[in-house]
């Protein structure tokens, strides 16, 4: 959404009238910090050392882009050049004066700053400053003044909005809670940019000056602003792809064996609603269309350019380009990532100076994009046919499938709305589809072929947000290897991870391609279903008991015994069968299965199951194995715009397999949509701060992975409300027993080696002592098993079911919370429960119930429940220093003595290192490129 905000941003500070600006050292403060004086890694650094993770390239709300990073002292002269081209209106309500130039003193502090006290960010296109904002800690406390100012021909583009998010991300790390500004009070567009960021803004007016406040910590409300921009401007970025008013082909060939010409071809014969420029030095025209030299040599604006020349042209191509203004950029040649590593390095590099320069990049090695509604007609692919109209989105990694993909979508009666083949996904990839479907008004079904992840964490909560209203069907390929091309961007998943992100985000997984167009035409044509009671109505009794079969190992309930109308029964006594089925208060959808007779030509039934169902619109889906069909026949069909099936249709399958697995599909994801959603809830008694102290004053010792102490580990804990049962540490036998009777009786004594705790025998540990001389006992057994005169001495916990609850780290995807019972069985099994971090309320009641072996906690043969709210309360607690702490690598509870009295923590092992990835939190950016 655009900013009218930052058309006059900045704080007003008056020039030359000495009130306090964030661009000028306050009185009395040290000079700006120059080389040599970083004190920590948490104070000031060298005006060249900043922290890179502060660099970024944001997607503007109009859909361009522009490179964000800290001031440097080698920005000075664009600062001037900047300042220069600021109108004197901008200026005034800046700087509450005319300030037509920069003195050198102030020049100086401008653009030489700490990173700490004194942070700066400029905003950049291509080499020019096209936005600033900065501020300053006021008297060393934890409040700091925010100004900044945006060039007049880029406001309204949502520059402000993005530098104040940049601006408080860095703030809080440097350890500020709140800003402070001064505006003009006729600066009404100023101060929407505080207010509308979210944050709870006091306000004071004196003498014309209006002084605002906020505390900058994130707020729901904040961070729903952020959310909602991110999703307008990356939907846009897309928009400007699929929706070009102009098209050029660089490359354009009369050669019918080029890639070049394939493409040029397929955009003039879709009929594409704009103009397309062949660009071909060697041809005044190619197809009968006028070409030119360079896309600079075109006269008119360039929307969108299709790159079709070798690799080692492109980057020519590029500069022209740039210079050009093309917004996207489509690269179907080949030779880059996939090529190997110098590939990759010019990969990279493309990328890199275009979205400097404002442009989004589509591939390279992509198929290309296209675009079905009648007024674009865009088929700027190499695919040779514009897909039927219809209402999914495709977006698709692998080129070389893409034209499969779009011949077998149109075989089955498929239409599409728009299809994106991305190619080496070096920029534009499915999170920006995502985007943009979830407020494209002729998109209703979203389907993915994904070969790797980018960014899983960003998917996870694009794809659980977008699958409440819209669904997602999801090919996840590439479970054992990774193609080259992709390993650059992709993150290493493993399964357990790749199939809690997409249950918990509601996403249909399916294993194949023929699964997911199975799927996609029951989505496609027919309604959801409210429940999983299914009839089935046929004219065999063979095939009824297959569907019958199938249906129950599916998980889904039979209304009824299937219903078989014999095969001699005729088109009329069918099609009374399937209304009385669909009738049934019982019944929540149906399945049809049929073997055409020999008296009776199969389409006179195929049209009367048609009807009858069009007579009752009773909302329920049907599926059908109808003359061995697959896809939509023609009798099954309800024309939908563009002569397409519509809704309404009823797809047909070659088995009653497929047809059943399909709606099972269907009817799994119905139920989870009409789940409660929950919320991410924080649980009382947290300390965040304190935790974070915890965290770094640990890591300052290194950058490697370290394990934490017994004390470490109950301290950081603590700070999240979850006890370790009180245990002392002694390596005497009297120490022992005094430990004992300071702890109270009954007490365990256990060995410190992990191997032998854990042993199923329990071969270091000794229960459930109530005595002097019981534990006189176990400290002389322990020692003898382990050789090691140091023990544990633990207060026993409440007798209760053993549980395990952890936190592993995945590089890129982030954390996942595990959950299951203890014990070398369930490890075995594999009987855990995993969901993504953040966990809503919902997520931690189902996680707890969802291993095979949850019964044993809720009272299985008798016993006394376990107390499930304990429980869930101790997971929402580790979901909450998971996500404060990315840090954590890796967190293990076990054993969690789950019983009546409540859960409690008798072991913990906690792993701490540096962050594996930024997570997906923070101000908004584009995926970053990785250094060589």
């Amino acid at each position: 959404m655009s900013d009218a905000s930052d058309r006059v941003t900045g704080h007003p500070a008056r020039a030359g009238d000495g009130r306090p600006d964030p661009a000028r050292a306050p009185s009395g403060a040290p000079a700006p910090a120059g080389r040599g004086t970083v004190r920590d890694r948490h104070g000031p650094r060298d005006a060249f050392d900043y922290p890179r993770h502060w660099e970024a390239d944001v997607v503007l709300a109009d859909g361009g882009t522009v490179h964000l990073r800290p001031i440097v002292p080698s920005d000075s002269d664009r600062l001037v050049a900047f300042h220069a081209k600021l109108s004197e209106r901008t200026r005034y309500l800046r700087y509450f004066g005319a300030y037509p130039r920069i003195p050198p003193r102030d020049l100086e502090r401008f653009s030489v700053v700490d990173h700490f006290d004194r942070v700066a960010f400029v905003a950049l296109l291509g080499d020019e400053i096209v936005g600033v904002g900065r501020y300053e800690r006021l008297e060393g406390g934890p409040s700091a003044e925010v100004a900044f100012v945006v060039d007049d021909q880029h406001q309204g583009r949502g520059l402000g909005s993005i530098l104040l998010e940049h601006l408080a991300a860095a703030a809080s790390e440097c350890g500020l809670r709140r800003f402070v500004a001064e505006v003009l009070a006729e600066n009404a567009a100023m101060v929407r940019v505080f207010r509308d960021a979210g944050y709870q803004v006091s306000r004071a007016l004196e003498e014309g000056v209006l002084h605002l406040e906020f505390d900058i910590d994130p707020t729901e409300e904040s961070l729903a602003v952020a959310r909602a921009r991110e999703q307008a401007a990356e939907a846009r970025s897309v928009h400007n792809l699929l929706h070009p008013r102009s098209v050029a082909v660089i490359g354009a060939s009369a050669d019918p064996t080029k890639v070049g010409y394939v493409a040029l071809s397929n955009l003039l014969s879709a009929d594409f609603a704009g103009p397309v420029y062949p660009v071909n030095p060697e041809h005044r025209s190619v197809h009968g269309v006028r070409a030119y030299p360079s896309v600079v040599d075109i006269p008119d604006p360039v929307e969108l350019a299709v790159v079709a020349v070798p690799a080692d042209q492109v980057e020519s191509v590029l500069d022209g380009a740039l210079a050009k203004g093309v917004k996207t950029l489509l690269i179907v040649s080949a030779g880059f990532a996939e090529a190997g590593p110098h590939g990759l390095h010019a990969e990279r590099r493309l990328v890199g100076e275009a979205r400097a320069h404002g442009m989004r990049v589509v591939g390279p090695n992509a198929l290309g994009v296209l675009n079905t509604d009648p007024s674009v007609r865009l088929n700027a692919t190499l695919a040779p046919r514009l897909p039927v109209r219809g209402r999914a989105g495709f977006f698709c990694q692998s080129g070389a499938l893409g034209t499969a993909i779009l011949a077998d979508a149109e075989a089955r009666g498929l239409g599409l709305s728009t299809f994106v083949s991305a190619g080496n996904r070096a920029d534009v990839s499915g999170n920006d589809l995502l985007q943009y479907w979830e407020t494209d008004p002729d998109t209703d079904l979203v389907l993915l072929y994904l070969e790797s992840f980018g960014n899983p964490r960003k998917f996870a909560r694009l794809a659980r947000r977008l699958g409440r209203t819209k669904p997602i069907v999801a090919v996840k390929s590439g479970r054992h290897a990774v193609r080259p091309q992709l390993a650059a961007t992709s993150a290493e998943i493993d399964e357990a991870s790749v199939q809690a992100l997409f249950e918990q985000a509601g996403v249909v997984r399916v294993e194949t391609l023929a699964q997911l167009f199975d799927t996609a035409l029951v989505f496609a044509h027919q309604p959801l279903p409210a429940g999983p009671r299914v009839g089935i109505v046929g004219n065999s009794s063979a095939i009824g008991l297959l569907a019958a079969d199938t249906a129950r190992a599916q998980g889904l309930r039979l209304a009824f015994d299937p219903v078989d109308v014999g095969p001699q029964a005729g088109p009329g006594e069918f099609a009374a069968a399937v209304r009385e089925a669909l009738n049934s208060p019982e019944t929540d959808a149906l399945v049809a299965v049929f073997v055409p007779p020999l008296a009776i030509p199969g389409t006179a039934y195929a049209r009367a199951l048609r009807e009858a169902v069009q007579e009752l619109d009773l909302r329920k889906p049907i599926v059908s194995t109808f003359l061995a069909a697959e896809g939509v026949p023609a009798e099954l069909a309800v024309s939908g715009k563009d002569g397409a099936p519509g809704q309404g249709s009823i797809p047909s399958y070659p088995s009653p397999e497929r047809a059943v697995s399909a709606l099972a599909k269907v009817v799994r994801y119905a139920a989870w949509r009409h789940r409660p959603q929950g919320n991410v809830i924080r649980p009382a008694g947290v300390h965040t701060e304190r935790a974070q102290q915890i965290v770094r004053e640990i890591l300052d010792e290194g950058d490697k992975n370290i394990m934490l102490t017994d004390d470490d580990a109950v301290r950081l804990l603590g700070c999240y409300g979850v006890d370790v049962v009180p245990f002392r540490v002694v390596s005497t036998e009297d120490g022992a027993v005094a430990a004992a009777a300071e702890l109270g009786y009954p007490v365990t004594v256990k060995t410190v080696d992990e191997r032998l705790r854990g042993r199923p025998d329990l071969a270091g540990v000794r229960l459930d002592l109530g005595s002097e001389d019981a534990v006189r006992r176990g400290y002389r057994d322990v020692r003898e098993v382990s050789g090691d005169d140091e023990v544990y001495v633990q207060r026993m916990a409440p007798k209760g079911i053993s549980c395990f609850i952890g936190l592993q780290d995945d590089p890129s995807f982030g954390t996942l919370l595990s959950f299951g019972l203890s014990g070398l069985v369930s490890t075995l099994l594999g009987d855990r429960a995993y969901r993504a971090v953040p966990l809503t309320d919902v997520d931690a009641v189902t996680l707890i119930r969802e291993p095979k072996s949850a019964p044993l906690l809720t009272g299985y043969r008798g016993d006394e429940p376990a107390d499930l709210a304990a429980l869930q309360d101790m997971v929402l607690r580790v979901n909450a220093l998971a996500e404060d702490n990315p840090e954590v690598r890796s967190l293990t509870l076990d054993p969690v003595m789950a019983s009546p009295e409540g859960a409690f923590v008798a072991n913990a092992r906690i792993v701490l290192g540096p962050p594996p990835a930024r997570p997906d939190t923070g101000p908004r950016r584009l995926r970053p490129i990785p250094a060589d």
